[in-house]
């Protein structure tokens, strides 16, 4: 079978790293596997294996017919059967089995607000299903989303998986006193809910002051970003919360941290909680998403309900007092990520589905 993978960037975002994951591993498994990329390139491109081809489309506008047009010789080229179109993605892939109809496209759908569905613009969506082969989400409900609205024929339930990260390298030094520092891996996005965790932090200066929260993932300048910066800033938390904005080297950040968490008022299955788990860290997570299939409170993590910040506080305190506690979940995280969420599990159930839909 002959895969290419369509992302639309390489910024640090999660529906990114999987692109770059599923390329990875499939250059072990597959006939051929590419990843193209339709817009921006970024720090993720250097996690991608020298195996993986690799092509910018450089594409200029949402119809750019001349980007599809160079994308429909790469694909003829090198004969691809598959694409498998992550996210937004998607409209590209649709013009490309407009030039090729035999072409089979996999939408990967990884949209973070799945606990407010009733909202998601659907239009666009509706109108392209028709040209999906299957499609591919991050948790049930997003599943089961696909099947009542699309009516996509083939819908699997396919959870994130864990990956080696390359170049592990040290380049970010976390501020603070190391054995005393919490960290948050996620871009500065509403879903994600920055707000909750500074004012568990604006709680924890005055109960633990010694302890610190690192905040990496993306700055998109954006207005949530502004709010976020300037309740950082009104809550004269300087000193207490460090925003480091996007970075590569995620392993060796993750290595510098005591305690890892999400604040989250909707998820998929995040990666960073898998990331979190590969390092064995004790996580504090929102009940959000697929979160909770993960991550079993008190067994291997804590889990309180979204938006609680006495709860968010009480559980991170928790975590600070009991150094046994955290040690004891932070393998119980890693033991459950390593048994269920797996690179060879997923790519197993994978394969099995597309050979299944492409009979």
């Amino acid at each position: 079978m002959r895969i290419m993978q369509l992302i639309d960037s390489l910024e640090a975002g999660g529906a990114e790293r999987m692109a770059v994951s599923y390329a990875n591993a499939l250059s072990k498994l597959a006939d051929y596997s590419a990843l193209v990329v339709t817009r921006k390139e970024g720090p993720l491109q250097d996690q991608l294996d020298a195996a993986v081809p690799y092509f910018f489309l450089r594409k200029k506008r949402s119809i750019d017919l001349k980007a599809v047009w160079r994308l429909k010789g790469f694909v003829k080229k090198n004969r691809i059967q598959v694409v498998q179109a992550h996210s937004t993605s998607f409209f590209t892939a649709v013009l490309l089995k407009c030039c090729l109809p035999a072409l089979q496209i996999v939408w990967h759908d990884h949209y973070g607000d799945s606990e407010f569905l009733k909202q998601r613009p659907a239009t666009v969506l509706r109108c392209t299903a028709p040209f999906f082969s299957g499609v591919i989400t991050v948790n049930q409900k997003l599943k089961n989303w696909c099947e009542r609205v699309l009516k996509v024929p083939y819908v699997l339930y396919l959870p994130n998986f864990t990956a080696q990260e390359k170049n592990t390298e040290l380049k970010t030094n976390l501020l603070g006193l190391p054995g005393k520092r919490i960290l948050c891996l996620a871009n500065l996005r509403p879903q994600k809910d920055q707000h909750l965790l500074l004012e568990v932090a604006n709680k924890l200066r005055y109960s633990h002051p010694e302890w610190t929260f690192h905040l990496v993932g993306k700055d998109f300048e954006d207005e949530y970003a502004t709010t976020i910066k300037k309740k950082h800033f009104d809550l004269k938390l300087e000193k207490n919360v460090f925003l480091y904005g996007s970075k590569i080297d995620v392993a060796a950040i993750i290595q510098q941290v005591d305690i890892a968490i999400l604040t989250s008022k909707s998820e998929g299955l995040p990666v960073a909680l898998l990331e979190y788990a590969a390092h064995k860290k004790a996580v504090v997570v929102t009940n959000v998403g697929e979160v909770q299939a993960v991550v079993q409170n008190g067994l291997n993590g804590l889990v309180v309900p979204a938006q609680e910040v006495q709860l968010f506080y009480d559980a991170i305190v928790q975590l600070i007092e009991n150094s046994t506690l955290r040690d004891n979940l932070g393998q119980a995280l890693y033991d459950t990520v390593q048994d269920h969420y797996s690179e060879i599990r997923v790519m197993t159930n994978y394969l099995n589905w597309l050979k299944n839909i492409l009979k």
